[in-house]
């Protein structure tokens, strides 16, 4: 069984042993309060079977508490099938939440498994009162998710987004209390959480947040649900089903509309559904329908269709939405038109789970600030980055970077380019960043004089490029100046070894640049003809004195 498939027991189980703990705390509390006001501790008991006592966590029935699960020793798995179902029978909103989950499979998961499962958590109370912060578990059952992303490898992206790169999206859109948000590939609801953390973070009440969000994947669903009620979100309206064929957040035969929208949609799924989007009820595709084999631009366009007049969303896409042609671009030219698109940014190569390359995220916005209509701005972050073994991630530094260029709206050389709609329409509606943020360097300057006689020319060293790297520093350290033209290395410097000890820097961009200028230009070609003819001369010498002519 892969940790794709074994994840599923862990949580379920996990679930289990926090309902029953939460379930008993919440249990000793009600007996307490009706032996305070005078009821015996036998009436006291009784009244506390009533499930009406709990509105402030789920019930858990007899059988199903952890007491009478923990030291289970025969047939394990039909005994913890039955106490879900039991779980689910008491409390509507759990409804498919832990009976997705088949723990009945005796030729994957033995007694003795399920006993260790069983033995393993049952060293662990899981009270609130047990928890130092009241988002500890839900913390600690995200840092579970990444795990075993990490082990599932590709199948990883079908249920986690690096959190990195949900923070930077959540950033984006910056979520305020009292908005709704929604995101209709919810995965394991990592997305929804951060606009929760998000708010906390800036002093808001996240418990005064709407979340919305569908889920295709059953097992995932019930992860995205089980993730909500961990965190202590009780009212997120997760649903299940297929978001492009069956939109379920309806409300009078119209898509509901929600303040912000953010998702990181499946890349270029194939089958998607173009059939039903062709003649699709919900009027969700005003621009056309994309190539039936990459539906990236039928979620684009569902959650443009799912935002309200003032509302805002944050999307990851593979590059290919950028730049493909045919009724993709045409899709681009009403998004365009219609002044939706305020970003488009440029994220590095292996970031996400299942695949290398690199993605982009796109802004778009209902009500774009004034001064950025008919607009759009580039950003390229493609070289900043942690390289990772099998991952790379963005660093703090990295996020801040995009976000201060968003918000300040400029243009940064080799990074970021506040582009015009006419601009666009130019380059046939192309979004290729690239084309309009490019991150790569001038050609390399190669001095024939430089080369031909020695010397570093003066026009290099104070190139706008080169000065990038050395940012202004006195290059008099290693150099003195030859003539108007070009530099000399000061005769003391004997060895491309000895140049890190008159730099005094230990950048080492720096560094490589000025030895990357000796071996350039340190020994000219003149030179090296007149060593060759040298040795030649000893080589001769020594041929002589062995005799030969």
């Amino acid at each position: 069984m892969d940790a794709s498939e074994f994840k599923d027991y862990i949580f379920g189980m996990l679930f289990l042993k926090r309902l029953s703990d939460a379930f008993e705390e919440e249990q000793e509390k009600v007996i307490a309060h009706y032996v305070k006001s005078g009821k015996s501790q036998a009436d006291a008991e009784r009244l506390a079977q009533d499930e009406d006592e709990y509105d402030k966590t789920f019930f858990v029935p007899e059988r199903a508490r952890w007491k009478n699960l923990k030291d289970l020793k025969h047939d394990i798995g039909a005994e913890l099938n039955k106490a879900t179902d039991a779980i689910e029978s008491h409390n509507q909103s759990l409804e498919g939440v832990l009976v997705s989950i088949d723990f009945n499979i005796k030729n994957k998961l033995t007694d003795k498994k399920l006993q260790d499962l069983l033995s393993h958590f049952s060293k662990f109370r899981l009270r609130n009162e047990d928890f130092e912060s009241p988002d500890l578990l839900g913390s600690a059952y995200e840092y579970l998710i990444k795990q075993f992303a990490d082990s599932a490898g590709k199948k990883g992206g079908e249920f986690y987004t690096p959190s990195e790169v949900v923070y930077l999206l959540v950033s984006l859109l910056k979520p305020h209390a009292g908005m709704k948000i929604y995101d209709p590939t919810a995965g394991s609801g990592g997305m929804l959480i951060q606009t929760r953390n998000y708010l906390v973070k800036h002093g808001e009440n996240p418990s005064n947040l709407s979340l919305y969000g569908q889920e295709m994947n059953l097992g995932t669903w019930a992860i995205c649900k089980m993730n909500m009620f961990l965190h202590g979100v009780f009212n997120a309206d997760i649903r299940k089903g297929d978001t492009l064929r069956e939109p379920k957040h309806t409300e009078s035969g119209r898509l509901m509309v929600f303040d912000r929208v953010i998702a990181n949609p499946p890349f270029s799924l194939a089958k998607w559904g173009k059939e039903e989007a062709d003649a699709d009820a919900f009027g969700r595709f005003p621009f056309g329908t994309p190539p039936k084999d990459t539906g990236d631009l039928a979620f684009v366009q569902h959650m443009i269709a799912s935002l309200n007049a003032n509302g805002m969303m944050g999307v990851v896409v593979p590059h290919g939405v950028l730049f493909r042609g045919a009724s993709e671009k045409e899709i681009r030219k009403g998004i365009l038109e219609n002044d939706l698109l305020e970003a488009v940014i440029g994220l590095p190569s292996s970031l996400f789970y299942g695949t290398g390359i690199p993605a982009a995220l796109l802004v778009i916005n209902k009500k774009k600030d004034v001064q950025r209509k008919d607009k759009v701005i580039f950003i390229n972050g493609e070289l900043d980055y942690e390289e990772g073994k099998n991952q790379n991630r963005l660093r703090d530094e990295d996020i801040e970077k995009i976000l201060t260029t968003f918000d300040s709206y400029v243009d940064e050389k080799r990074y970021s380019k506040v582009v015009s709609l006419d601009e666009i329409r130019e380059n046939d509606y192309n979004l290729n960043i690239r084309r309009y943020a490019d991150t790569s360097p001038p050609p390399e300057i190669f001095d024939v004089r430089g080369i031909l006689h020695g010397g570093v020319p003066v026009r290099e060293v104070e190139d706008e490029y080169i000065q990038e790297t050395l940012q202004g520093m006195d290059v008099s350290c290693v150099f003195n100046r030859r003539d108007s033209e070009y530099y000399e290395w000061k005769s003391e410097i004997e060895s491309k070894e000895q140049i890190r000890d008159y730099l005094k820097t230990d950048d080492q961009k720096v560094i490589a640049q000025f030895e990357r200028w000796w071996d350039k230009y340190r020994v000219s070609l003149h030179e090296l003809d007149a060593r060759v003819k040298e040795s030649e001369k000893q080589m001769w010498s020594y041929l002589k004195e062995l005799g030969y002519e």
